[in-house]
C-alpha cells in the first residue's frame, strides 16, 4: 500500500515515530518527517523538516504533494507543568492538531491518522470507545484531554461539511519502549523504573504494585496505526493490551532483568492511584489487529536500549537542566 507513496509523519522522532517510520520504510514507502528538533538518528533516506506546526503555512506546505499523513505530533510535559502550565499544552496541541488535518484535507492526501490519547477518557476501571462522548477527561488531564477530544470532532465536522471521510483515529494506552522519555522528574511508569533501577542501590516503588494499568509497546502502535490505515478504519480504536499488568509484575520484569541483585522497597505511604485502568479492544480485534509484543520481551529491550544510550541519555538531561 506504502510503497513509492510520499509519507508525513509529524512529530517523527519520538518513541513511536520512530518505529512507524521503520515499518513504513520496510514497506518501500518514501518517508517525510516533521518535528521541532533536529532529527538526529533517523534513517539517512528520511527526508526531515525541522518545522513549526502552529504555522498554517508551513502545515501547508508539507503536506503539498503527500500520499499519506500520520500526526504523531504532541506536548510532552511533566503532572506539575500539566498543573502550572496548562496553555503550554493546550494552546500549542490544538494549533497544530487543526492546521495538519485542514492542510491534510486541502492537499487531498489518501488518509490521515489522528493520534489521539488515553487522557480523552474520564477515570474508570475499563476505557471504553463509545464512553467518552458520555463523561468529561479528568480533572488532572483535561486540558491535554479536550484538546486531543476537539481533534476527534474535527475530523467528525469534516466528514458531515466536506464529505471527507477519510481519516483513521487511534488511541494507545500507556505506551513504552526504546526512545522513551526516561527524565527522572517527567518519566512515566515503565521508563522511571528503568533509570532508578540503574541508578540507586534500593528500588523505591511507590504503594504496593497492586494497581493494574494497560502497557503496550510502541511498535505494537506503530502496527496499529498502519493497520487501521490500511483497512479505511473511521471510528477511533483503542490501542492496548486489554488486560492490565500490575505494577508488581513490572518491576519483578525489570529486577529479574537485571545482572546485579536489587532491593526492592514498596512505599505504601504514597499513593497507589486507581486500582485498575484498562483498554476494551474489542473494536480493534474485530479490525483484525492484536499486539504482538508481550510485557517481557518488551521491558528486556527497552532495557537493553536505555542501557546502550545512557550515556548520551544523561548527557542531553544534565544540558536541558542548565
Amino acid at each position: 500500500m506504502f510503497k513509492e507513496q510520499n509519507v508525513l509523519v509529524t512529530g517523527g522522532t519520538g518513541m513511536i515515530g520512530r518505529e512507524l517510520i521503520s515499518l513504513l520504510l520496510d514497506q518501500g514507502a518514501i518517508v517525510y518527517v516533521a518535528s521541532l528538533d533536529e532529527g538526529i538518528g533517523l534513517p539517512d533516506s528520511v527526508i526531515h523538516n525541522k518545522v513549526d506546526l502552529t504555522n498554517f503555512s508551513a502545515c501547508l506546505e508539507l503536506c503539498e504533494g503527500m500520499d499519506y499523513v500520520f500526526n504523531l505530533a504532541g506536548v510532552k510535559g511533566s503532572p506539575k507543568m500539566c498543573k502550572e502550565q496548562p496553555a503550554d499544552f493546550m494552546v500549542p496541541m490544538l494549533q497544530f492538531n487543526t492546521n495538519m488535518m485542514e492542510a491534510a484535507r486541502r492537499a487531498e492526501v489518501k488518509w490521515y491518522l489522528y493520534t489521539s490519547s488515553v487522557g480523552v477518557y474520564h477515570p474508570a476501571e475499563v476505557f471504553r470507545e463509545q464512553d467518552v462522548w458520555k463523561t468529561f477527561p479528568s480533572k488532572n488531564d483535561r486540558f491535554a484531554g479536550w484538546a486531543k477530544r476537539i481533534g476527534e470532532l474535527q475530523a467528525e465536522a469534516y466528514k458531515i461539511q466536506y464529505g471527507w471521510d477519510r481519516v483513521s483515529i487511534v488511541r494507545p494506552a500507556n505506551v513504552y519502549g526504546p526512545y522513551d522519555n526516561f527524565d527522572p522528574e517527567n518519566a512515566m511508569v515503565i521508563p522511571s523504573l528503568i533509570r532508578k533501577v540503574f541508578s540507586d542501590d534500593t528500588l523505591v516503588v511507590w504503594g504496593d504494585g497492586s494497581p493494574i494499568r494497560d502497557f503496550i509497546h510502541a511498535r505494537d502502535v506503530a502496527r496499529g496505526m498502519i493497520h487501521m490505515v490500511e483497512n479505511k478504519v473511521t471510528e477511533p480504536v483503542n490501542l492496548g493490551s486489554g488486560t492490565g499488568v500490575a505494577i508488581k509484575e513490572i518491576v519483578e520484569v525489570i529486577v529479574d532483568n537485571c545482572e546485579f541483585s536489587v532491593e526492592v522497597v514498596w512505599d505504601k505511604d504514597k499513593p497507589t492511584g486507581d486500582k485498575r485502568r484498562v483498554f476494551d479492544v474489542q473494536r480493534a480485534h474485530c479490525r483484525g489487529f492484536k499486539p504482538e509484543i508481550s510485557i517481557k520481551e518488551g521491558i528486556k529491550e527497552t532495557m537493553d536500549w536505555f542501557l546502550e544510550n545512557k550515556e548520551i541519555i544523561d548527557m542531553r538531561y544534565n544540558a536541558f537542566k542548565q
